[in-house]
């Protein structure tokens, strides 16, 4: 049985670097395609590129390997099945599940490593790489204008843009805030514009074209001015634009770039803050309905008047408290919904690290008896059926995780889910060539 298991994880060696390989290069190729054009021309050293390229491909690696487990298993198991080796094989009484127990121990083997790897060495790697992103877009702000939302790359104001365009760099559909000016309420608008370095680098110019300003003072708000242009060019020093490396301790950690360990005790934080905040929703709520009690006792007992005959300013006074008690309980219930988002999106940053590690093994369950039954395709049909359990794996997952952020579903459940989908599959389907080889032998 020793000679079986190491062809058999010989069969898998290949193919899974060769997968491998390749998912790498369809990954970086599509990175390249989005970013190149917006990093090459722009001042940048090619080390500075090819660190970035590098510190990209960790979160490549957490995805191409569990996709690469699942097109090694169906293609070793596809040739093994096509040379009637599985065939002998199973003849000699050896049962499926003892030929595929060799590949699921490899399989937990490096599950096991990828969790290292999502735990330890992706979180630093997202986070160099967008602390290199955030002193490259010093440098280059048009690199750090997103479209459809609102960004900060421009010292005072906030700009957003319906559209760039990435061979010309021009922006479409431009509002400009100002919050230069504490007294005045500045937005400007454009259709077209321009953000680029003046010739020596020591100041950012913003041109926009075919534009309004509106102007609104504040805080009475009874003057308003409105302008139209043409064509108007903006001026702002470029100091701290320039390329300069930041310091790792300055930047917040968001959720991509922490370990499991530091998600866990973030989210307990926003859940005891969420249950503190329900807390104090109840008690104010009690509180209120005391209040309104003891209004109502109070206008009962006063001549037996009713509410309407009360005088003007007892009940002004009412109204306005009870209003002020509604507001806080509404600002409550706005902060625990806040919280309880939070600590959605922290544990579902937390699962996934263990899901997606894990997926190795999962796809292993699913890949033997997949190659099994692909026999006849070839390569063609072993990898489109990968590439089918890949696609409804990650459909299962995003669709979860949305889910999961609306509060309709545990963010554990949410993201096992599509594990515990797949393993199920690739269990029965096992059992099923169990069951058929039980069948052809009697």
């Amino acid at each position: 049985m020793k000679i079986f298991d190491r062809y058999i994880l010989k069969e898998h060696l290949g193919t899974f670097f060769f997968a491998f390989v390749t998912i790498m290069f369809v990954f970086i190729l599509s990175f390249l395609t989005q970013f190149l054009e917006r990093l090459i021309g722009k001042g940048l050293d090619f080390r500075i590129i090819l660190e970035v390229v590098a510190l990209q491909s960790a979160w490549m690696v957490g995805l191409a390997v569990p996709m690469a487990v699942l097109v090694s298993t169906v293609m070793a198991f596809s040739s093994l099945t096509n040379s009637s080796e599985l065939t002998v094989m199973r003849s000699g009484g050896i049962s499926i599940y003892r030929l595929v127990a060799p590949v699921l121990l490899a399989a937990l083997a490096l599950s096991l490593m990828m969790e290292r790897f999502n735990n330890v060495l992706m979180p630093e790697a997202n986070y160099k790489a967008n602390a290199l992103f955030a002193d490259i877009t010093r440098m280059k702000p048009g690199l750090g204008i997103d479209k459809n939302a609102f960004s900060d790359v421009i010292q005072g104001y906030s700009i957003m843009v319906r559209d760039i365009d990435n061979e010309t760099g021009e922006l479409r559909d431009i509002v400009l805030y100002d919050r230069g000016r504490p007294d005045v309420r500045t937005v400007i608008m454009a259709a077209r514009g321009r953000i680029q370095f003046s010739h020596d680098y020591s100041h950012l110019v913003l041109t926009l074209e075919d534009g309004q300003i509106h102007e609104l003072s504040l805080p009475a708000m009874d003057r308003y001015r409105k302008m139209v242009f043409a064509k108007n060019r903006y001026v702002f020093d470029a100091t701290g634009y320039g390329f300069e490396r930041t310091d790792d301790g300055n930047r917040r950690r968001g959720g991509k770039e922490l370990s499991a360990a530091d998600l866990l005790s973030i989210a307990r934080e926003f859940r005891l803050k969420g249950r503190v905040a329900e807390s104090s929703i109840d008690k104010e709520i009690a509180q209120l309905k005391k209040d309104v009690a003891a209004i109502r006792n109070r206008s009962d007992a006063d001549a037996l008047l009713s509410p309407s005959t009360l005088p003007p300013a007892v009940t002004g006074r009412a109204i306005e408290f009870v209003d002020t008690m509604i507001g806080n309980v509404s600002l409550r219930i706005e902060q625990m919904q806040q919280n309880r988002k939070a600590f959605s999106d922290y544990m579902i940053e937390y699962h996934k690290k263990y899901s997606l590690a894990f997926a190795c093994l999962v796809f292993a369950v699913v890949g033997a008896p997949l190659g099994v039954m692909a026999r006849r395709g070839g390569f063609g049909a072993g990898a489109a059926l990968s590439l089918f359990f890949f696609v409804l794996y990650w459909v299962l997952l995003i669709g979860g995780e949305k889910i999961a952020e609306r509060g309709l579903l545990l963010p554990a459940i949410s993201v096992w889910l599509p594990n515990v989908v797949l393993a199920v599959t690739g269990l029965f389907m096992m059992y099923r060539l169990s069951s058929s080889a039980s069948d052809s032998g009697r």
